[in-house]
Parts: C-alpha cells; structure tokens; sequence
C-alpha cells in the first residue's frame, strides 16, 4: 500500500473536520457519530478514528472555531448592546446550537470534554469590558437561554 502524502493527510483531516463541525452545529454531539461522519465524508470510521481517537478530539480541535462563531454573534460595545446581541444571537441557527452544545456537555460531568469555552470566553469578555456587571449579565442570559432553549419545539431548536 503507498504512503499518503502529507497535503493528502491534511486534506483528509481537514474534510472530517468541515462534516464534524457541520455535524456539530447540526445533529449535535450525541447525535454525532463516527458512523455518520463515514457516511457524509465516505471515509471508514477506521480512517476518521485513526485521527481522531476519541470523539472529544473533534471538539478540541473544533473548540477555536466554535468560539469564534459565537463570539461574532455578540456586541460587546455596552450591556446593553451585550444584551441585545446575545437575545439576537438566539434567532441564529448555529448560535442556538453552540448554546446547545454547551448546556449538553456542561450537564454530564462523564464525559471526556475538557475544552468548549464558547461562553467561558464571553463571560471573561465580559468581565474584562464591564467586570463584575458583564460576567453576572451573561450568566443571567444563559439562564435564560437554557429556559428558551427547553422551551423551543425540537425542530425549531435544529433548523
């Protein structure tokens, strides 16, 4: 059997690493599975776990970019504008997922997830542009979004 190349392994990793955000972002991480990430990538789930060991791998190395897709959601120019982002944020498909992602891995202390700081970040944002106010603004509005979020009918959480 011959060698792949590195640029071939990169553009592997790379493609598993597009359909694990997608699904993600989508299915969520229970749904996600090495199963469907064969079926979407046509790569056998030998190949995906070979680069990815343990599914919380795909959440360490997705971590930055998941953070980031929230974050551009959110306006830290006042607490007010914070707030209104935040609200805003909910309407977004991706942010209600993030928000999701969150509240499902922080709710289960077994599993291997060391990494998801999507709001970790926006709460040390926070903290840093209006201290004490910021950090208890963006722990009442995650309250809140877990509230919408249990409220919201199943396929409107996902659309």
């Amino acid at each position: 059997m011959a060698k792949r190349s590195k640029i071939e392994t990169e553009q592997t990793i790379n493609n598993i690493m597009e359909e694990a955000l997608k699904q993600l972002l989508n299915l969520g991480y229970d749904s996600m599975s090495y199963t469907t990430l064969s079926q979407a990538t046509g790569i056998s789930r030998t190949g995906i776990s070979h680069h990815f060991p343990h599914k919380a791998n795909f959440l360490m190395r997705l971590d930055p970019q998941i953070c980031r897709l929230f974050q551009d959601e959110l306006d830290f120019t006042s607490l007010a504008t914070l707030e209104d982002s935040w609200v805003r944020s909910l309407q977004q498909p991706t942010s209600r997922m993030v928000l999701r992602l969150f509240f499902s891995l922080c709710g289960d202390l077994s599993r291997e997830v060391v990494q998801f700081k999507a709001v970790d970040l926006a709460k040390e944002k926070a903290y840093e542009a209006f201290g004490a106010d910021g950090e208890k603004l963006i722990s009442v509005l995650l309250g809140q979004s877990a509230v919408l979020l249990l409220s919201l009918p199943t396929q409107v959480q996902a659309a």
